[in-house]
């Protein structure tokens, strides 16, 4: 029997990945006018912006919570905020020296780092390893040169994956302690503040910039972050976590998709086959997931958490 609640969910999760998906076009956009720092910052303080409705919900049905710790949300938060700095900014670096499809792609291979960084806690199912495997010769077509070099736009949006799934480790660890809403608005705060900081200490900021990416800016932070967090958090009450984990994993095509539609990038014949095998080590790593959850002690490694929205 057709569940038309989960399909809805599901739709909905599909909506998100194809914002997300098509933020990467509006980042390399955007820095045809503004630094990459200076996009960033101003874009996650929008962001953070966007979220206050959603903080202030959950204030009012919280009121009858227990008092909050204000030293482990400021603590956890900082350290979140410092992960999604440092992704964010490689990424963004990245950008500038790639493209939207191939830095969709691999930073999508976070969801294959996250359970591999989760070794530390408990076992990873094969499946995983065989997606990991997948992935990386997939990454190998899509990104090394002929002298078996990694282009550096390639290498700063890797290394950026690598902050990714720490990221979503380090909000598994907080998800319990704090709650959602408050952790995304502080530690986006932190992220577009430090970014704003380095942007006005090394890159021009001019009024004339910052209007000409309006419409990038506000896809980033209003569309990518407010709009796009919304939906995810309604449509996960309804949508079962392993369908969810592969949907929102079909960003990577999307990013590639809007990179084809409007920016004319094009991928090669070897370039769509690493595409196809990355994306098929990332779902098969995500269903690996679903078999061997965490123990609530553990550090949770989430296939689709709030996290994710951060990236992008």
């Amino acid at each position: 029997m057709l569940n038309l609640k989960s399909l809805k969910a599901e739709l909905l999760l599909l909506l998100t990945a194809l914002i997300w998906g098509f933020a990467f076009v509006a980042q390399r956009v955007g820095m045809d006018h503004v630094g990459p720092f200076t996009y960033t910052g101003v874009r996650f303080l929008l962001g953070a912006l966007s979220l206050l409705p959603l903080l202030l919900i959950g204030s009012r049905a919280s009121r009858s919570a227990p008092s909050r710790n204000w030293r482990t949300i400021l603590a956890g938060s900082l350290l979140a905020g410092l992960f999604l700095f440092a992704g964010a900014t490689l990424q963004q670096l990245g950008l500038v020296h790639t493209t939207a499809g191939k830095a969709g792609f691999i930073t999508g291979l976070y969801v294959v780092i996250v359970p591999l960084l989760g070794l530390f806690w408990h076992s990873t199912p094969p499946s995983t390893w065989v997606g990991a495997g997948l992935a990386v010769i997939g990454l190998y077509l899509l990104t090394m040169t002929d002298g078996l070099t990694l282009a550096e736009g390639d290498g700063l949006v890797l290394a950026g994956a690598f902050f990714w799934a720490g990221h979503v480790l380090v909000i598994g660890w907080l998800s319990g302690r704090i709650e959602p809403v408050l952790l995304a608005c502080l530690q986006i705060t932190v992220c577009g503040v430090l970014s704003l900081g380095v942007a006005l200490a090394i890159e021009p900021i001019s009024l004339r910039g910052l209007q000409d990416a309006t419409l990038p800016i506000l896809y980033g932070g209003l569309l990518s972050v407010g709009i796009a967090y919304t939906l995810q958090v309604v449509a996960q009450r309804d949508a079962p976590p392993s369908h969810a984990a592969i949907i929102l994993s079909l960003e990577t095509v999307f990013a590639a998709l809007g990179g084809w539609l409007l920016l004319d990038e094009a991928l090669s014949g070897r370039g769509l086959l690493g595409c196809g095998l990355m994306l098929v080590g990332m779902l098969l790593s995500q269903l690996g997931l679903g078999k061997a959850a965490p123990t609530p002690t553990e550090p949770a490694v989430p296939t689709a958490t709030l996290a994710a929205d951060e990236r992008r």
